[in-house]
């Protein structure tokens, strides 16, 4: 359907909904919508449809197929099943959210009723030990109901295949193909009770396990300020860090258990503003060498480090990245590979030549980065993700907020005990290799319409200069510029080692826009960060002129 489908016709779908929704919440919203004749809520609901992608389903929670619900849950079950085919094993976990419980149960009861064998985690828990499970369960597939750091009112569904990673073309056309030839979900056969693998706490003592046998150092002296806003990081984590022998986490009482309404923050992602601000009055109350926070399904890790007054300095994706390559380059041998994405800093490629291993670039998002090549110890995302591994490779192949807060304690740790903090190596970082300043624009719209425009803009006049640089190069990565798969997106190099990417959100109506600029360093590392910020603020500026979004 589009949105010029007829009232009639949205209505007689409704009916249709109707009549095989299993769920008496969705029932009755779509009920008082059809009583009250409201053409424009059936449109929202069923003028469109959430697609399945290679970051598989996440919407907002309701009725209809533009909505996450056990009947466009059961959907992807059945296309799932039809893809894989019986006798193969799937394992299902699921977070905290609303529905997270019921959607993984549903999923289960297709699966089973298909003739697959399903498995499900016995709780709540991180996104990280689901990737694990699969790997070591050696299942065909896995599942993961999450939304991750969406707003509260969001519900997702995110598939894993069998290497442990999650799907990427062309398995995910398979999938939404076979979603599109599933008919009724009150008539597909369903798993009888008995039929589903309730799994036990030890697989997530084998998680822990995993992940404690990271390349952490020997230094385990160090107070953390911790978060898990929300979600279901926290006992995992607090459980990672005893094993591994550093002292239990701090953690913010207002935010320490899962409630899916997020009630201390406007939006459960620690990288928004005001998100940070219980755990940096923790810190400052504390005396805390060092903040950490997990998003709500623990797959991504934030990180501060307080300062004099009870600030705390939230360090970027980018900034943590580098540390963390650089450790775990010095604690690894061999032949080895570090990667990241096209949208992140170019500093990883400038620590890999200086250490003489591999480095890898890749399209956004893990699916990706995980399939950069053998021998990958480190990967990681500017939207602060990051996979760490060893000589032995990853435990987790896809991000691991766990393990990267897990690495990070270790690094603060060896720095504390030479008198020293994370912003100390992150200058020593920019003595050795220069200062690599990033920053993002992002511009939130209504109208999707507006970004396809101003993507059309910028192809047919690319910008000659930016913040007072010079455009270089400009590369339209839709035509596979620059060696990588097409995607949506621009890049364009500029004078002075600065670079600008241009890309439509893969979830959210956003244009993101990613910028960086280089600035070599004598000794004045704070003059030189000064230099990056107006050079930054620059680049900004000209940017949101040549966008035109508002």
């Amino acid at each position: 359907m589009t949105g010029d489908t007829s009232a009639t016709d949205l209505v007689e779908a409704a009916r249709a909904w109707l009549a095989q929704d299993p769920d008496p919440e969705t029932r009755a919203e779509l009920t008082a919508i059809l009583d009250a004749g409201d053409t424009e809520a059936l449109l929202d609901r069923f003028g469109s449809r959430l697609e399945f992608g290679t970051a598989g389903l996440r919407g907002e929670l309701g009725a209809g197929p533009n909505r996450m619900n056990r009947v466009t849950v059961m959907r992807a079950a059945a296309g799932l099943a039809a893809v894989l085919g019986p006798g193969r094993h799937v394992v299902i976990g699921y977070d905290a959210r609303r529905n997270s419980d019921v959607f993984a149960r549903d999923t289960a009861a297709v699966l089973t009723g298909a003739g697959l064998h399903a498995s499900i985690l016995p709780c709540p828990l991180p996104t990280p030990v689901l990737a694990f499970a699969v790997l070591h369960l050696e299942a065909d597939a896995g599942v993961m109901v999450t939304a991750s750091h969406n707003p509260p009112r969001d519900n997702g569904y995110k598939v894993y295949w069998g290497d442990g990673s999650q799907i990427t073309p062309p398995i995910d056309g398979r999938i939404s193909a076979a979603i599109d030839a599933v008919g009724r979900v009150d008539e597909l056969p369903l798993g009888a009770p008995g039929t589903l693998t309730e799994l036990s706490e030890d697989l997530v003592d084998d998680y822990i396990d995993a992940v404690t046998t990271l390349p952490l150092g020997d230094a385990r002296d160090l107070r953390v300020a911790y978060t898990p806003l929300h979600g279901v990081g926290g006992a995992t984590l607090t459980d990672a860090f005893l094993r591994a022998g550093f002292p239990s986490p701090m953690g913010v009482e207002e935010q320490r258990d899962p409630d899916p309404a997020f009630p201390t923050v406007a939006f459960p992602n620690p990288e928004e503003p005001g998100a940070m601000d219980l755990a940096a009055a923790l810190a400052a109350r504390t005396g805390a060498d060092l903040v950490l926070a997990n998003d709500p399904d623990a797959d991504r890790c934030a990180v501060g480090v307080p300062l004099p007054g009870g600030q705390v300095r939230m360090l970027t994706g980018d900034e943590v990245g580098g540390l963390l390559a650089e450790h775990v380059i010095t604690h690894t041998t061999g032949d080895r590979m570090v990667a990241t994405t096209i949208v992140s800093s170019t500093l990883l490629g400038k620590i890999a030549r200086a250490h003489g291993v591999r480095y890898g670039e890749t399209l956004t998002g893990f699916k990706w980065i995980i399939k950069a090549g053998p021998g990958l110890v480190f990967g990681y995302e500017e939207a602060i993700g990051y996979s760490v591994g060893s000589d032995a490779g990853l435990p987790v192949r896809d991000k691991d907020g766990i393990g990267a807060a897990l690495t990070v304690a270790a690094i603060a740790a060896a720095a504390k005990r030479d008198g020293r903090t994370l912003l100390d190596l992150l200058d020593d970082q920019a003595r050795r290799y220069g200062l690599h300043a990033t920053s993002q624009l992002s511009v939130r719209v209504e109208d999707l319409s507006l970004i396809a425009d101003a993507m059309a803009r910028l192809r047919a006049t690319p910008p000659a200069g930016l913040g007072g640089r010079t455009v270089e190069r400009a590369d339209d990565l839709s035509r596979g510029d620059g060696g990588l798969p097409p995607t949506d997106g621009l890049r364009y190099t500029l004078s002075g080692g600065a670079r600008v990417v241009v890309r439509p959100s893969g979830t959210e109506p956003k244009l993101k826009c990613y910028l960086e600029v280089v600035v070599p360093v004598t000794d004045d590392v704070p003059a030189a960060r000064a230099e990056a910020a107006r050079a930054l603020d620059a680049l900004r500026a000209d940017l949101t002129k040549a966008l035109d979004l508002h």
